[in-house]
């Protein structure tokens, strides 16, 4: 009960009459880059302007629902721009020293605490394996690019020991991992950071969602994974960089 306690106070906002540390930002501190830099072979992906099939907002809200049973349909390239491009893409970047990222998506203080890898089973023109996003490749514009960073053994069993046994999602042509760098919000809000940062969460996965319905496919978002296995496929420390959500999209079987 004590834990549960505990965690009832971490979902409420901080009491500000309570004077906290300082930020590293109110410090003067350098802040941390926008993205994690590319290390592999970069792959510009095509712009998606004929991507989307259904664009009213009230069906997109009306027929939003969690797909479990995806089919053996390719996702194309362009869909996947979108995909990608309107969760964490970058429309501008703001302030002398490039301060904030604007991005489709909401971020408190404009930090996005996080960056996107996919684990790619069917996409037209890609590789099958482990993709991670490079939105500031093209910012501002409609179009993205990803690193192949390695292919995946035995995908499907990786992807369902990724997702704690959730085997249909190994199904899915595409899973988006997130994964959180807790420094890029702590530099800005300090130990006020992390409660923000699982709304921010919250905000992409509703993002996702719509925009897999407008690309006509379905999606789910995922809080249950293997954290630990989450993060040696992705390669990931477990301590500045680790795993915090997972979203599966595709075409619906039926």
């Amino acid at each position: 009960m004590d834990e549960t306690i505990r965690n009832r106070e971490f979902l409420k906002c901080p009491d500000f009459s309570v004077e906290m540390e300082k930020s590293d930002q109110e410090l003067k501190k350098p802040q941390p880059p926008l993205e994690k830099a590319a290390a592999g072979g970069i792959i510009e992906l095509p712009a998606f302007g004929g991507a989307v099939t259904r664009a009213d907002y009230t069906e997109l809200l009306d027929i939003r629902r969690s797909e479990r049973s995806y089919s053996d349909r390719p996702v194309t390239r362009e869909q996947l721009a979108f995909l990608l491009w309107s969760v964490q893409g970058v429309q501008e970047i703001r302030g002398i020293n490039r301060y904030a990222a604007l991005r489709p998506v909401p971020s408190g203080g404009a930090r996005h605490p996080f960056e996107l890898y996919i684990t790619v089973k069917n996409v037209e023109g890609l590789e099958p394996g482990l993709y991670h996003y490079l939105p500031l490749e093209h910012v501002g514009e409609k179009a993205a690019a990803v690193e192949f960073l390695r292919p995946i053994e035995d995908m499907d069993k990786t992807v369902t020991d990724m997702l704690a046994g959730q085997s249909w999602a190994a199904d899915a042509p595409l899973v988006l991992f997130f994964s959180c760098l807790p420094y890029r919000a702590e530099w800005r809000y300090g130990q006020a950071a992390h409660r923000v940062m699982l709304i921010d969460l919250g905000h992409a996965g509703q993002n996702a969602m719509l925009s897999a319905a407008a690309l006509g496919m379905g999606s789910c978002c995922l809080a249950a994974y293997d954290a630990a296995r989450c993060d040696e496929v992705l390669g990931l420390d477990g301590k500045d960089e680790f795993t915090v959500y997972a979203v599966s999209a595709g075409f619906s079987r039926v």
